[in-house]
């Protein structure tokens, strides 16, 4: 990067870092650390929780999905909707009248001390994996700029984050969020502009989606019903609203968002705001992407995106075979970009025929390329079997860096990074409520005093912090980033969701009994999962059924006991 990209992008991070310290003010006890005094009007917690989802991943990653796989990405989204519709008459409510710090506070009231503690080990364990590869997303970043190991970069950027959520808690990370939510809207929108204006004259925004279109990168609909297939219309509306309600609703890096409300209105309307904005975000991220897809039809990519592992392919004895197969891939593009300019010619005589005979050529081109691309794959595995062949997550940060304006640069790196920080922090600050709430004041020392408690909680920011920095170490070898994130979430959050589905509509269920089911349930789930009998958007509804079914058939064998709390809507 040049001079003018290091000093926007450190300005923009220190900025960033010392507004949120000052604005979060001192922290005297474990509310204003965890809840921020639950004091947060409904804007505050509608970016916090846009936000929390929204991390490094989602800017780095879904252009490059875009890139590879088209729109079809947007179908996950699908049932977030009708998921906060869901949490506003149910969840919210509850978790406000109780006055809960977490959400399996609740699940012990309604159950016993067993789920509640199964419960918040499944979300330590999962947001912790999670959480790391949220740090590792920035971390190829400052890899990519400055050449260097991820490893480095890793600590570097869960260092800065384990900072100042430590010391500003909850307040700090809502405030954070709140700024840099505004400046990624804008940044990413200034990108989209640019993109379109480095098309080659002649070729406008209609003509690279038309492109795009017919190479089948716009397959934003998908009706047909296969288990099989990741992203459709029915796993986006029946998946994603069972993974999308139990992540908003029992993971604790969300409802730790909107539990900072000022009142049940406010987290209500923040929830609301979210599913409303979400959708249309994530569009125009993926359209970026599609538009950089099409870009590069006339402007030549890498043949690999990862410069890391290009470097040290080409310093080893297979660097005359890699440069040879880069030579042809260079005679390749040339062959593919003269067939993308007569498809534009065919779009403009809008014949039918022409238009499906440049179609067919451009793709029959597009596959030689692919060809050579797959062979230098092959060459860096056989130099280092470790080496990683997934390169979506580098697409965009590749056309960014190479493309766009002095300044501008630095200020979409540090869009991400923001981003990053955004997630991270929230994903820190659950992960320490609860351990304190769930673990420390219920079972170890339940009689402190605030001190401790807020000392305690410090404590526990910087051990899940070092956690998460040590998962996302190993996080390289799960490609695409946002898939993995998603994927992990879909094998546990099904059976916590349908752990909280029995507790406010199966009042005569007891706790023993779905304590059993979401152990029996998850050895189900992790089973399909990893065996790949079904796409992983499935694993959330059958997750959360198999718990139903199974509490309500064990509960016909084991005697009864009244719930402590009978939660109502």
């Amino acid at each position: 990067m040049s001079l003018p990209d290091w000093i926007v992008l450190g300005l923009t991070l220190f900025a960033i870092v010392l507004y949120g310290v000052w604005k979060s003010g001192s922290n005297k006890n474990i509310d204003q650390f965890l809840m921020g005094n639950r004091s947060l009007p409904w804007y505050h917690v509608g970016f916090s929780v846009m936000a929390t989802q929204a991390s490094a991943i989602t800017f780095l990653s879904a252009p490059g999905q875009a890139y590879s796989d088209g729109m079809r990405f947007v179908q996950f989204y699908f049932g977030l909707p009708l998921a906060m519709i869901v949490l506003c008459v149910t969840f919210v409510p509850i978790f406000h009248r109780l006055k809960v710090y977490t959400a399996y506070e609740f699940l012990e009231q309604r159950f016993d001390l067993k789920t509640r503690a199964l419960t918040s080990f499944l979300f330590l364990v999962l947001r912790s994996l999670s959480t790391g590869v949220a740090i590792y997303a920035p971390a190829i970043i400052l890899s990519t700029i400055l050449n260097i190991n991820t490893v480095y970069t890793t600590l570097f950027i869960g260092g800065l984050v384990i900072f100042y959520t430590v010391y500003g808690g909850s307040k700090a990370v809502s405030y954070t969020q709140l700024l840099q939510m505004s400046i990624i809207f804008a940044g990413m929108f200034l990108a989209g502009i640019l993109v379109v204006n480095l098309l080659p004259s002649g070729v406008g925004f209609t003509h690279a989606l038309k492109m795009a279109g017919k190479l089948g990168h716009m397959n934003v609909i998908d009706w047909k019903f296969d288990w099989s297939n990741r992203y459709t219309v029915w796993s986006g509306l029946i998946g994603g609203f069972f993974l999308q309600l139990s992540y908003f609703g029992t993971d604790q890096s969300q409802v730790g968002r909107y539990l900072t409300g000022s009142s049940i209105g406010q987290s209500r309307l923040g929830l609301i705001m979210n599913g409303l904005i979400k959708i249309p975000m994530q569009f125009l991220i993926l359209l970026i992407g599609i538009l950089v897809f099409s870009f590069y039809q006339f402007n030549r990519p890498p043949m690999f995106f990862n410069n890391y592992e290009v470097a040290k392919v080409k310093q080893s004895s297979y660097a005359t075979q890699y440069n040879y197969l880069d030579q042809q891939y260079t005679q390749a593009f040339e062959q593919r970009k003269a067939k993308a300019n007569d498809l534009i010619k065919a779009l403009d005589s809008k014949n039918e025929d022409q238009i499906d005979h440049a179609k067919d050529a451009l793709k029959v081109a597009d596959v030689q390329s692919h060809i050579i691309r797959q062979d230098a794959i092959a060459l860096m595995k056989k130099n280092n079997a470790s080496a990683d062949e997934n390169d979506t997550n580098y697409v965009f940060l590749t056309f960014v860096k190479q493309y766009l304006p002095q300044g501008l640069v630095g200020l979409l790196i540090a869009i991400i990074f923001l981003a990053s920080m955004g997630s991270t922090a929230s994903a820190l600050n659950s992960l320490a409520s609860t351990t304190v709430i769930d673990i420390y004041k219920r079972t170890i020392n339940k009689d402190a005093s605030d001190e401790n408690y807020l000392l305690v909680s410090r404590m526990a920011t910087v051990f899940w912090g070092v956690v998460c920095v040590i998962m996302a170490l190993y996080a390289g070898k799960l490609g695409n980033l946002l898939e993995a994130v998603n994927q992990l979430g879909s094998y546990i959050y099904g059976t916590v969701l349908g752990v909280f589905v029995v507790a406010f509509y199966m009042k005569r269920i007891s706790g023993t009994p779905v304590f059993i089911a979401a152990i029996i349930s998850e050895g189900i789930i992790l089973y399909l999962g990893l065996s790949k009998t079904v796409a992983y958007l499935w694993l959330n509804p059958i997750g959360c059924f198999l718990v139903m079914i199974i509490a309500y058939s064990i509960n016909k064998f084991i005697p009864q006991k009244s719930p402590a709390i009978e939660p109502g809507l």
